[in-house]
């Protein structure tokens, strides 16, 4: 067991090239993602049972219900966070070894919609729980209350990556001005994270977007008028997918837009 726990982060990855042709895109589809190993962890929880501290976050879901996460989140260490880049992944956790656990729990799953601060003010073993390099899970309380006895406070964990199992297609939600672009990509599928996205206008080319915090990218371009489409790109098993005409001609800041493509 020594030796699973040692491997944090270890993907097998499924790899099948499938090439073919769509609207005149060349696309390769690759990846079947499987999840990881098992490795230790401490969890604790922010909050209270309503979940409130939980929206927004460092992710920018903004309302978690009205994005489709719900309360089954996890603000992640600097360490998962991975500079917003682990936005959107899924874990199964499990407490373990604790009399503050609840038995009959095989796991529960989270998505990382947040991050966990450093607290440098207080030690990586007392209080400093998100402090590099620990591996840590805070979690919304509803969750950590499927795992644990409250009154714990902090519990010792399994956790691993798993698929993200999502219904419907990716959602793309719009802010910006008239030449700044600035979207939020949410409800992603397969490894639930983002590396790189472009963004085409029906009177464009394909425009490289960079990423702008969480799970934000941003293009700097004038798009109005428009109709939009995106192709996306997944952080853990770089598989790349077209979202066509997300967006009508007619779009607007504010808005989300729901597309027919997600990864598996």
């Amino acid at each position: 067991m020594a030796s699973v726990l040692q491997c944090r982060g270890c993907f097998l990855i499924a790899f099948t090239c499938i090439f073919a042709t769509f609207m005149g895109e060349s696309k390769v589809a690759m990846a079947t993602f499987r999840p990881s190993s098992w490795a230790l962890a401490h969890a604790t929880f922010y909050g209270d049972e309503t979940a409130s501290a939980t929206m927004g976050g460092a992710c920018g879901y903004g309302n978690l219900f009205q994005s489709g996460y719900g309360t089954d989140t996890a603000a992640l260490s600097s360490m998962l966070f991975n500079n917003g880049y682990a936005c959107g992944t899924c874990y199964q956790i499990k407490c373990y070894q604790s009399s503050a656990c609840y038995n009959n729990v095989a796991f529960t799953t989270v998505t990382a919609t947040n991050l966990c601060p450093p607290n440098w003010s207080e030690p990586s073993d007392d209080g400093g729980w998100c402090n590099p390099p620990r591996a840590h899970f805070d979690l919304s309380k509803p969750v950590f209350m499927k795992i644990a006895q409250w009154k714990a406070g902090i519990v010792p964990i399994l956790y691993r990556r798993v698929p993200c199992q999502r219904k419907g297609g990716l959602r793309f939600s719009f802010q910006g001005n008239g030449y700044w672009l600035l979207v939020y990509v949410m409800n992603v599928g397969g490894g639930g994270d983002i590396a790189s996205m472009w963004v085409r206008g029906s009177r464009t080319g394909w425009i490289k977007m960079s990423h702008n915090w969480g799970a934000s990218y941003q293009a700097f371009a004038t798009l109005a008028g428009q109709s939009l489409s995106f192709r996306v790109t997944s952080y853990t098993t770089k598989e790349t997918i077209i979202a066509w005409n997300v967006a009508p001609s007619n779009w607007n800041y504010g808005l989300t837009y729901s597309s027919a493509a997600n990864f598996r």
